[in-house]
């Protein structure tokens, strides 16, 4: 068939229209929808009393971003508790900087910490810090947080007991306060072990890219573990065929989102409720995530 100009500019026409709609939606629409999502977690040697435990999990709330609105937050708080959730975790990145103005935030701790107030759980609601959670409003952030009842663990470790089943909540401090990979390993095998053997270990902390610190030849505990994260917002966007082609991870779209079993650990990462560096979202909404965890065979 032959092009003509005519075809030729109309094609150009309907393509600039399609990516201005694209970019509208993802602009306009996507970051202000909210999801609940569930998923069923099968954890390697799970402790079976706590089979079908279930976990609301939020992250990269980012305050004051597109996306990030006090409305919104009402919203994430309300979904959370009507998904009836034994236990509540917080994955970091509250704030959100004001571009071109160091130490200035978007939204205040204390507006965030009052929006997401009311969350609750039997076994309580839990919360670690992010990168963007730093210097004198990461302080503020925490207080807003403990004012609400929420439990930050900043480098210590919690234990849960259900229904005479215990578990620990060890929460990890950010991934880019670290150092040497070792001594941030050693510091983590140490808190986790003061009650090594009493149950299985759910680890907090903001960004994925922690769990090969943490595995491998620094395994930080023998007992069953999960890790849950947030941090990569799943990458924002997601393109056919080609995924996410930005995620803020050193290891590409290895650990964009999802359930990810990497070395015999399982890790959970969910999508985050705002936007960070680009303000837009497409085909990846903000996320509640509930996870009802399932026993697996132990790892070997």
């Amino acid at each position: 068939m032959k092009l003509t100009a005519r075809k030729l500019f109309l094609a150009v026409i309907w393509s600039a229209a399609a990516a201005a709609a694209m970019l509208a939606y993802a602009y306009y629409v996507e970051p202000r929808i909210l999801v609940t999502r569930e998923y069923d977690i099968s954890v390697k040697g799970w402790d079976q009393r706590l089979d079908g435990l279930r976990i609301a999990a939020i992250s990269d709330l980012h305050g004051g971003s597109n996306g990030g609105s006090i409305e919104k937050f009402h919203a994430v708080a309300a979904a959370v508790n009507a998904a009836e959730p034994d236990l509540v975790v917080i994955l970091g990145d509250f704030l959100s900087p004001e571009p071109g103005q160091p130490g200035q935030n978007r939204m205040q701790p204390d507006e965030i910490g009052k929006a997401i107030a009311g969350m609750s759980a039997p076994l309580g609601v839990y919360a670690v810090m992010g990168n963007h959670d730093t210097n004198i409003a990461g302080a503020q952030m925490k207080q807003a947080l403990t004012n609400n009842g929420y439990a930050v663990l900043d480098g210590a470790l919690a234990v849960i007991e259900r229904e005479g089943a215990v578990f620990r909540i060890l929460g990890l401090r950010d991934h880019q306060q670290i150092g040497v990979w070792k001594d941030y390993a050693d510091d983590a095998r140490r808190l986790a072990a003061e009650t090594e053997g009493t149950g299985p270990l759910l680890v907090l902390q903001h960004s994925p890219d922690v769990l090969p610190i943490i595995t491998g030849d620094r395994l930080i505990s023998r007992d069953p573990m999960l890790m849950i994260a947030g941090h990569t917002h799943g990458g924002q966007i997601r393109l056919p065929v080609l995924g996410s082609p930005i995620v803020p991870s050193s290891y590409g779209q290895k650990y964009t989102a999802g359930h990810i079993r990497d070395g015999g650990i399982d890790l959970f990462v969910t999508t985050g409720i705002g936007t960070s560096i680009l303000p837009f979202r497409f085909m990846v909404p903000p996320e509640v995530s509930i996870l009802t965890l399932r026993t697996a065979p132990a790892r070997p």
